[in-house]
């Protein structure tokens, strides 16, 4: 073999071992800070995670707040609707009492001229009254201010 070959073949293995101790070296100095930049991008990784679970915490908790805005609205205008049909019922009513008290008005003074000068009558009816049973009982008073009960129950007795 060739001097010179055996020269380059062994610049060549020197070469190789020198580029293999550079890189175990390399490998050193750079692994740690590799571990380093990997937790920190692990870290930064999580931060933003839980800047973003508190952002949609946050949304969900502004959304429920809203509905239940909307719902107490809804109830309150519900509410008010009712209300005003209540109060609305409550003047249907009270007319219509008026109107029936009117009515009863017009018929009682209906039923009064009516009876006017039919002295006969009302007595007929009172007689008749009695002669059914129907009739009210009459208490007179006596003297002493006191009046006579049960007077047909004493004479049958």
């Amino acid at each position: 073999m060739h001097p010179n070959r055996n020269a380059i073949a062994f610049g060549g293995l020197i070469s190789l071992v020198l580029l293999f101790v550079l890189l175990i070296v390399l490998a050193l100095w750079a692994w740690p800070k590799y571990k380093v930049y990997k937790l920190e991008m692990n870290g930064i990784a999580a931060l933003k995670e839980a800047e973003w679970s508190k952002q949609i915490l946050i949304e969900e908790a502004k959304a429920r707040e809203a509905a239940a805005l909307m719902q107490a609205k809804a109830r309150v205008t519900l509410a008010e609707a009712d209300g005003k049909a209540k109060i609305v019922q409550a003047r249907a009513e009270g007319q219509a009492d008026i109107e029936r008290a009117k009515a009863a008005a017009q018929a009682n003074k209906i039923i009064g001229e009516s009876l006017k000068g039919n002295e006969e009558y009302l007595r007929y009816i009172w007689i008749k009254g009695l002669q059914d049973g129907t009739g009210e009982r009459i208490y007179i008073p006596t003297e002493a201010g006191l009046p006579i009960l049960e007077a047909g129950k004493a004479g049958n007795e």
